[in-house]
This record gives structure tokens, sequence and C-alpha cells, in this order.
């Protein structure tokens, strides 16, 4: 089993070490670590965000574990020279086109979540997002106008192959969870939701058994925060994906809880080729301050052993560990303790 470790930039390399030190306490047998740059730390020392070494490092392994992409000191470079554009390489390099990103409340924790309790408690869902279409990878550009204004324009597009490959992957999800699917889309007034939704329709003709339901993004995102007991699985397009993913995140209670994984249709010796990470980015204005919660990154590592390494068993002990050391008083300080870093790292190792 082979694993390449991208810890990035800001708090990615301290939110890493504690999952290395899980990884560690795992003795799998068979693994072999590697390591790469990416993000800012790849751009100061090879000139590019996503360095040829790393991708072909990434290519050569059953999984990616990355901390995070993002440096203040890097918006002022052209765009395809900042951080950010190493997740985007990856993502469009590797074939990660389905995002998983799990959103659920941990007992105990139903007070942090700006929901009511009795709503916090049923907050158990999936969002399945489309990661390489959409506006982020369509056409874009400015222009001058008539009156010498100047205009920006995205292009959202998808293609019906698109829209049938990340159903199917959320369809299998709901399958496996026996929960309903809900399609997020604007089929009302774009004819892009309405490619989306006619697509899902038919994939759904595969899928019998599972219930599936289509509501409008604007509705959605009401929903969420009104009744979020209503969803289960929920899948939806890429920009869209991207808002609700995070309003799941703050119904949570914190962004330093939330994993995500991103995967492909390679297959390995053990599961499915995927790239996992903590959602919260890279958090420059605490990183090296022992303040960072790195919950989000070892769940993102159970991620990694359930998906690309068949290791349920294993995913299942870490996440267990963390759930006992949240419930023994292991708070960082986005959930209203003063656990640092490290400390959060060694109760969960204790837990483990």
């Amino acid at each position: 089993m082979k694993i390449a470790l991208l810890p990035g930039d800001g708090i990615g390399p301290e939110v890493m070490d504690e999952a290395r030190r899980v990884l560690d306490a795992l003795r799998l047998p068979g693994l072999t670590l590697f390591e790469g740059d990416v993000g800012a730390a790849a751009y100061r020392r090879h000139g590019r965000p996503l360095p040829e070494e790393t991708l072909k490092m990434a290519r050569k392994v059953d999984a990616v574990l990355m901390g995070a992409v993002g440096d203040p000191s890097c918006d002022t470079l052209e765009r395809h020279l900042r951080p950010e554009q190493a997740i985007l390489g990856l993502r469009k390099e590797l074939g990660l086109f389905a995002n998983l990103r799990p959103a659920s409340v941990f007992e105990g924790l139903e007070h942090l979540s700006p929901l009511k309790p009795n709503a916090a408690r049923k907050l158990d869902m999936l969002i399945v997002r489309e990661l390489t279409g959409d506006v982020y990878f369509g056409d874009k550009g400015r222009r001058e106008a008539a009156d010498g204004t100047h205009e920006g324009w995205d292009i959202m597009s998808y293609s019906e192959t698109e829209v049938r490959r990340i159903a199917h992957t959320a369809f299998r999800a709901a399958k496996q969870s026996g929960q309903r699917l809900t399609s997020v889309d604007k089929a009302n007034v774009l004819e892009t939701s309405q490619l989306w939704r006619d697509t899902v329709i038919e994939v759904a003709k595969d899928y019998p058994d599972v219930a599936l339901d289509h509501i409008y993004v604007d509705n959605a995102a009401m929903q969420l925060v009104r009744a979020p007991e209503q969803f289960g699985v929920v899948l939806t397009g890429n920009l869209f994906g991207d808002i609700l993913s995070d309003l799941a995140s703050a119904c949570v209670g914190s962004i330093g809880l939330m994993a995500s994984a991103s995967l492909g249709e390679r297959q390995t010796d053990y599961g499915t080729f995927g790239l996992y990470e903590p959602i919260h980015g890279s958090a420059p204005d605490i990183a090296g301050q022992d303040l960072a919660n790195p919950l989000a990154m070892i769940l993102s590592l159970a991620m990694l052993l359930r998906h690309s390494l068949g290791r349920t068993e294993e995913a299942e002990w870490v996440e267990g560990a963390v759930q006992r050391a949240l419930a023994a008083g292991a708070l960082g300080r986005d959930l209203g303790g003063n656990a640092g870093t490290r400390e959060i790292g060694d109760a969960v190792l204790a837990q483990l």
C-alpha cells in the first residue's frame, strides 16, 4: 500500500503531523509513505504550485492525503501560479470527479451548532459534489463592452456523460446507506440544470430501490437549516456543492470537523483511488501556534482507509477514537475548549 502525503501550507503541516501519528499507530503491514510539495510551499521551492514530481508521485500511489493550500503572500501572483491551482490541477489531472463530504453532529456537541439542538441531532447527510465541471472549469474571461465598461463571463456547462457518472456515485452511496437521494439543481432557470435533472432521472432507473427527489438549490439551503433530517445523500454540481457543503459544515458546529474525499474511476488493488483532505483550508492566521484542530485531517485519514485501502475496521477505530476524544473533552478553541493541536492528537491516540 502506498500513500502520498502533501502537507501544503499554513496549518497543513501541523494537522498532517497528527494524522501521520495516527497512521503510524495503526501499524498497517506493507505500507509505504511518500511526501511531496504542493501549494505555496511548492511555488517557493519549484516555481509552481503543482510540481511535476508531485503529480508523478500522486499517479503512482493508492491514495493521496493532503493538508491545505493557500497563502496570502501569493495573492498577487498570476492566477496559474497561485496555491489554489494545485488542488484544481490535482482534481483534473487525476480524474477526481466525485467529492464526498459527510456532515453529522458529534454527540455532545449539539450546542455548538447554530441549529436547534433537536435539529442538530438529526443531521446525518453525505454531500456528493461533482468536481471537474461547471463554471470552475468552463471557458471564462473579461471583455470590454461597447460603452467602454468591462464585463466578466464564466460558462456553466455539463455533459450528459459527466452528470451520469457522478449520479451513479451518489446512487451507489444512497443504496449502501439505505438513505434517500436528493438531487439539487436550478432547473427552473438554467438549461444546464435541466440536463442535469433529466440525466439523473434516467440513471435512477438503474436503482429502483433508491428513493429520489429533486430540489432547487435556494430551497435546499433553506431546508438544510430548517429541517436537515430530510436529507440523506445529496447530489449536486460543482458550484452549488461548494456552497452547500460549507453551509453543512457550519451546521456541524465547526469546519474543523469536516473531512472530505475526492474520488475518481481508477481502481487500485485495495479500493478506489482518491485524494483526502480537511475542508478548512490553510488558516494562515493561526499557523504555527498549536491552535489548529486536527480532527478533520484525522477523519479524512479514516475516509482514506475506508475508500482507498479497504480498511473498514481501522477506519471505524479512528472514527471511534475521535468520538471518544471529543466526549472526554479534547476540544480545540473552535469548539469552545483550550486544547492545542498536539494535545488533541494525543487524546485521539490514547483512545485509539
